[in-house]
């Protein structure tokens, strides 16, 4: 850990006197939090957003498959192209991580292998914000180790578009999209439908996603609807417990649906209130062609509604938010449950020095049904150094409860615990921000994490079922980079390469106690070394190429190196790419249960009217 913390010294000294040089300043981007909203560069926390040339350039058919090559993701995928797979952050386990959709929790009663169940496709996206470390906690429950807020498209103008996807292993699809926008009412609506035989014995799959948005303007602000299905139908070979249960199958259908409401900030105060419903239906077959042997049917809801508010003073900015939510759970496995979860949410931005120092206290209540108030504080400090760079960092407890699958499941190889107890952290992170420096912008950060009964599900040798249960103590810290460099704007002009991003997360040796057993499932599998680097050419005109390189070091794994790279052309409103993914045909597994797929190349046309 020395050296490495070493190197990021050395690495920011460079890049402090660098940007002491001539400087272009980025177009800001907009942090969309459910409170106060703050640009990227005004932002004490590390934040990546993903923007939509970054999304079109990445060889992925899937927004699962464009987060993977980002610092500190850890997407640890059992289906091919998004089917199914479960997002950590710097060694988080999936139930730690928040998924959105625009600012709405996705988060599933059940369990957390649903969140990215997403009702949306690729191309109904427009960017992605990452949200990392304990600044999260302004998103609230599951937002343990850091949140991601996928926000979908409001086009401007009326359009139509047309895709067609094809491949190996017979995949193919099909993508519709259109957008109407009038003087008072806008809509937008797509449908998209993808399949494949699968690259091996059951590993097909099928996924229907429809998808629509509309935005009704008044004199004093906009009401705005949203509904989305996402029905997906899979082989499940090997996904659970043991890789040699090869005939597993899976549906899982996905509902959500808000209605939100955002006024002309004309005023002191913004008052934005949302109601949202999510519905969640999963149906396991453990052997496919016999439903009769085992079968599992769940069905999970929430019922939520938010009221966000901020106001705008001579002492700053304040946030303030109040979230009410219901889930049920009917299952023939785990019963009939319900939770009813309030949350009150609190913050105030300070600036002082000419808005050099910022400090961002917030304090966040959540009163469970079942597991009784909670409080956790936090606070975000941040020093801008020059016009290019900002020192931030950040302080806070997080929590999460148990899913009712920590809870109550129960099969052969699997045993929940009704005794378990929320896992709590203490987090913080300290770190460096460059932004506008001539051809170069990113973040360096050193983060740490204390976790108190961490949830996870371990046994001691590989006959006996998993059992879940609170381990004492799991604390983790490491380092993280990620930065982009654009040669053009140091050159003058547009070349061949247009862009270089590199990504570097390294978590040191985990520090358990009260951990005895010898395998664990989930919380002590987090990936040491984790390494990525993309870049972007631009050959002529209409002909680009971007090219990813992944190289994963898990600590009960071996490790592996992935290639990936995109070919797509952009002549109008015609559009070709082409993907070739695992390019050199690496063997390799992001769980101990599936080897995913080997080389595979997929290519798709597009047309817009």
């Amino acid at each position: 850990m020395k050296s490495i913390a070493a190197f990021f010294f050395v690495l920011g000294s460079f890049v402090l006197v660098y940007a002491q040089n001539d400087t272009i300043r980025l177009n800001e981007v907009v942090i969309h939090s459910n409170r106060i909203q703050t640009g990227f560069d005004q932002e004490s926390a590390n934040v990546i957003i993903i923007q939509p040339q970054d999304i079109s350039n990445a060889p992925a058919l899937s927004v699962t498959d464009v987060l993977r090559y980002y610092a500190g993701m850890d997407i640890r995928q059992r289906g091919a192209n998004g089917v199914q797979a479960d997002p950590g952050i710097r060694g988080s386990t999936f139930d730690q991580v928040l998924i959105l959709v625009n600012g709405i929790k996705m988060s599933d009663p059940q369990s957390g292998h649903h969140a990215m169940n997403l009702p949306i496709d690729i191309n109904n996206i427009e960017r992605i914000e990452i949200i990392k470390g304990p600044a999260a906690r302004i998103y609230g429950q599951n937002a343990f180790a850091g949140a991601i807020n996928f926000i979908t498209k409001t086009p401007d103008k009326n359009a139509l578009s047309l895709q067609l996807t094809g491949g190996d292993f017979k995949l193919w699809g099909g993508k519709i999209g259109g957008a109407y926008n009038g003087k008072k009412m806008s809509h937008y609506a797509s449908i998209s439908r993808d399949q494949s035989v699968g690259y091996k014995y059951n590993t097909d799959y099928g996924i229907n996603n429809y998808f629509y948005q509309s935005k009704l303007k008044t004199e004093k602000g906009s009401f705005s609807f949203m509904g989305g299905i996402t029905d997906r139908k899979f082989g499940a070979n090997g996904f659970y417990s043991s890789e040699n249960f090869i005939d597993q199958y899976e549906e899982i259908q996905t509902s959500l649906v808000a209605i939100s409401y955002n006024p002309e900030n004309k005023g002191a105060w913004s008052v934005r209130p949302r109601i949202y419903w999510r519905r969640n239906k999963d149906d396991y077959l453990f052997i496919r062609s016999n439903p009769a042997y085992y079968q599992n049917i769940h069905i999970g809801q929430t019922f939520g509604a938010e009221v966000n508010a901020t106001h705008e003073g001579k002492l700053g900015s304040t946030g303030v938010g109040i979230d009410m939510n219901r889930v049920d759970l009917e299952s023939n496995n785990l019963g009939k449950h319900e939770r009813s979860v309030a949350t009150l949410f609190v913050e105030h931005r300070f600036a002082f020095l000419d808005n050099k120092l910022d400090a961002t206290p917030g304090v966040q209540l959540s009163h469970y049904s079942d597991f009784g108030l909670n409080v956790f504080p936090g606070i975000d400090l941040g020093y801008t150094m020059s016009r290019s760079i900002k020192v931030f960092g950040n302080w806070g407890y997080t929590y999460r409860v148990p899913s009712f699958t920590d809870l109550y499941y129960s099969d052969p190889a699997n045993l929940g615990n009704a005794d378990l107890k929320p896992e709590k952290a203490i987090s913080y992170e300290l770190g460096l921000k460059l932004f506008g420096v001539q051809g170069i912008s990113g973040q360096m950060s050193y983060f740490a994490r204390l976790g108190k009964n961490t949830i996870d599900w371990t046994r001691n040798t590989d006959t006996e079922p998993w059992q879940a249960g609170n381990i004492s103590k799991v604390n983790m810290d490491g380092v993280e980079l990620n930065i982009s460099l654009l040669p053009s704007l140091f050159t003058g002009h547009n070349g061949v390469f247009q862009k270089l991003d590199i990504n570097y997360t390294y978590i040191g040796k985990v520090d358990v106690s009260s951990g005895d057993a010898l395998f664990s499932r989930y919380a002590l599998e987090n990936l040491k070394h984790q390494f990525s680097a993309g870049i972007s050419l631009h050959y002529t005109q209409w002909l680009y190429q971007s090219i990813y390189f992944r190289y994963a070091d898990r600590v009960t794994m071996q490790d592996y190196s992935v290639v990936d790279s995109r070919i797509s052309t952009n002549m109008g409103h015609f559009g070709v790419f082409m993907d070739v993914t695992n390019i050199f045909d690496t063997l390799y597994k992001e769980t101990n249960l599936v080897t995913l797929p080997g080389r595979w190349f997929k290519m798709g046309i597009s047309y817009q009217f």
